[in-house]
């Protein structure tokens, strides 16, 4: 079910705009596209992220989520997917990350004659732009820069892509998107091209704070002791105000693993559940000993 009171904060144009896709990919899809479709599951510290998200996909322009780790841009992603109902192609970038990877390869296939035959498999670009569905790049920053500019042709008005592997030039179908997320100033991450940063809306993914914070941890944890989940916002509060003061990095206030660790502390005692969602998550023995003094002043030894 689509949700009516974000649908009503949007501009009546791209509410319309938002109805009328939802629908009609309500009709086209079923079996596998389906299953590549998101969920409802992230919850925005201003409503304007979802917003602002939503009319820039609307409006056909390309989606930058930049934010820390564990702050939601991935679910934020599969929220627009699930609102627009309109599957969602993910590429994971790495350094190993290439055109095949992209694109596609080529394999060995057999008929039931056993006759061997080269068949070409599309990649996540290929078929998000062939079906006009969703091509979501997460931590492109982190891809080598030979690589990116394989999709220059595909972020841009052309929205096309010359296919190696297959000679196909590859024009995307009406209702293709992107979205890409970044992480900034991690190891292993490298400044974005500006020429590639321009052909995106930029949209910032604060960690969520404060009531808001609760809120989520009741819906979406298994911990239902209220007491227990101010705790754990206390402790986020805590974390993030160490990580401005450069003591621990944003790793260990990540929003993914407090949720992890409220869902441990249904079964065990809070101490223990942060050590194994968070604390053990990092390298520094200093950051380990911060996190470890914040969780004993707020849950005690």
């Amino acid at each position: 079910m689509l949700d009516r009171e974000l649908l009503n904060t949007l501009p009546d144009v791209v509410r319309d705009r938002v109805l009328t896709i939802n629908e009609q990919n309500r009709l086209r899809y079923s079996g596998d596209d389906q299953q590549l479709i998101g969920r409802i599951g992230y919850t925005a510290p201003d409503p304007n992220i979802i917003n602002d998200a939503v009319t820039a996909l609307a409006l056909g322009k390309n989606v930058l989520l930049k934010g820390p780790t564990g702050s939601g841009k991935t679910m934020l992603a599969e929220l627009l997917s699930h609102l627009f109902y309109q599957p969602m192609h993910s590429i994971n970038c790495s350094v190993d990350l290439d055109a095949e990877a992209l694109l596609g390869y080529k394999t060995l296939t057999y008929d039931d004659s056993s006759n061997a035959h080269i068949t070409f498999v599309s990649g996540p670009v290929e078929k998000a732009m062939k079906h006009g569905q969703i091509l979501y790049i997460d931590e492109i920053n982190t891809a080598k820069a030979e690589t990116l500019p394989i999709l220059n042709g595909v972020l841009d008005y052309r929205r096309m892509v010359l296919n190696p592997f297959t000679g196909e030039t590859v024009r995307a179908k009406e209702g293709f998107s992107v979205i890409a997320a970044i992480n900034e100033g991690y190891v292993g991450t490298t400044p974005l091209n500006e020429a590639l940063k321009n052909r995106f809306v930029v949209i910032d993914v604060p960690y969520l704070q404060g009531g808001a914070l609760g809120n989520m941890l009741k819906e979406q944890s298994l911990l239902k002791d209220e007491h227990v989940i101010s705790q754990f916002v206390t402790l986020s509060q805590d974390l993030l105000s160490k990580v401005k003061e450069g003591q621990i990095s944003e790793e260990g206030a990540s929003t993914r693993s407090l949720l992890d660790a409220c869902d441990l502390s249904a079964y065990m005692p809070p101490q223990r559940a942060i050590r194994r969602a968070m604390i053990d998550k990092l390298e520094d023995d200093r950051e380990k000993a911060a996190v470890q003094n914040i969780a004993e002043t707020i849950f005690g030894r």
